[in-house]
């Protein structure tokens, strides 16, 4: 039998992607009243108290992403409290709070799975993608898939941690930064300003090279060594880096800043088209290369308990759930150094 806590409402506010293309000139989405949704056999029902602005959300928006689901609910950084048990649920509590993230589904049986590399997985499915996310006043999960978060931050503070945090861990270690080494970090938004953080408080000299004045700004009050335009070159080499900013111009740059048997990770789900490298220039002297795909769920418990226990400085900037549309705008237009984040108004 569910569990359900008695005030749900029949019908809830939810934003919908409704015909993907430019949020600055056209209005790909839609704030619309729906259904409150049933949470089926191993779900939970999440009544959302903040659900943060990823870029990926923007790239569903737009259409750079391929539609996986018509007139999809946006939002994958999801906090909230659980409203209903689906049949089935154990470990959770009404009232709970918990963490929705991008990761929804994995088979479970395909050799990724069982090779603990479930971002890997040919079946993935995603918040926001393929399943209605959190641009919403409630939304479900599967409760395997969610997650109990840390102390000692608010609602608004905890959203971008369940995916510009999570994903930037992932990141982090894919750059496979040296211990005491340099990292360069190219693009400085809600995902890499909280990066940075990690990569400070394991020791590394951090160097931030972004086009946005105040992004540097954030950057050098988080205590990042320097802070210059996107296209500068550091002011040392840099034994790992992480490109954020969606711009595949940037490849060829990051990689000659390298130091010799360094890593790039690119961080997006969408990138740019990367310009001609040059063997001898880029990749010569064993520099690597790499991309990301998602996240474990591993990665993302291990990134929670780090923030648990090494408090993050989060560069929040709150809108009403009614001015998403506005939030995807912002966003696009660097208006902020953070991360925006969207609050139901229950």
């Amino acid at each position: 039998m569910s569990t359900v806590a008695a005030e749900i409402p029949t019908t809830m506010q939810a934003w919908q992607v409704v015909q993907p293309g430019p949020v600055e000139t056209t209005t790909p989405v839609e704030f619309v009243q729906l259904p409150v949704p049933t949470p089926a056999a191993g779900e939970i029902l999440v009544r959302v108290l903040a659900c943060g602005v990823c870029r990926t959300d923007l790239h569903v928006s737009e259409g750079d992403l391929p539609v996986h689901r018509d007139h999809v609910t946006p939002g994958h950084e999801v906090v909230g409290a659980v409203a209903a048990l689906g049949d089935g649920v154990t470990g959770f509590e009404l009232g709970d709070r918990v963490g929705v993230a991008w990761l929804r589904h994995t088979c479970g049986q395909c050799k990724y799975c069982l090779s603990g590399d479930e971002n890997l997985c040919p079946n993935s499915r995603y918040t926001g993608w393929d399943a209605p996310g959190g641009y919403a006043e409630y939304t479900t999960v599967p409760a395997a898939f969610a997650y109990a978060l840390p102390d000692g931050y608010s609602d608004i503070e905890l959203a971008p941690l369940l995916c510009a945090g999570i994903i930037g861990y992932r990141s982090l270690k894919r750059a496979a930064l040296p211990e005491g080494g340099v990292l360069g970090i190219y693009g400085f938004g809600g995902s890499a300003h909280l990066t940075a953080q990690v990569a400070l408080a394991q020791g590394a000299r951090v160097h931030v090279l972004t086009r946005d004045e105040q992004s540097r700004q954030l950057a050098l009050d988080l205590g990042c060594a320097s802070a210059a335009g996107a296209y500068d070159a550091p002011p040392e080499p840099l034994d790992s880096a992480i490109l954020f900013a969606p711009v595949g111009d940037l490849v060829p740059v990051a990689m000659r800043a390298l130091d010799r048997g360094g890593t790039l990770a690119c961080a997006g789900i969408y990138l740019s088209d990367i310009p001609e490298l040059h063997y001898e220039a880029d990749l010569f002297y064993e520099k690597q290369l790499r991309s990301v795909t998602s996240n474990t769920r591993g990665d993302a418990r291990e990134f929670l308990a780090f923030a648990g226990a090494h408090h993050l400085d989060v560069d929040a900037h709150p809108y009403a759930l009614a001015d998403g549309l506005q939030a995807l705008r912002d966003l696009k237009a660097g208006a902020f150094a953070g991360a925006a984040v969207l609050v139901p108004d229950h």
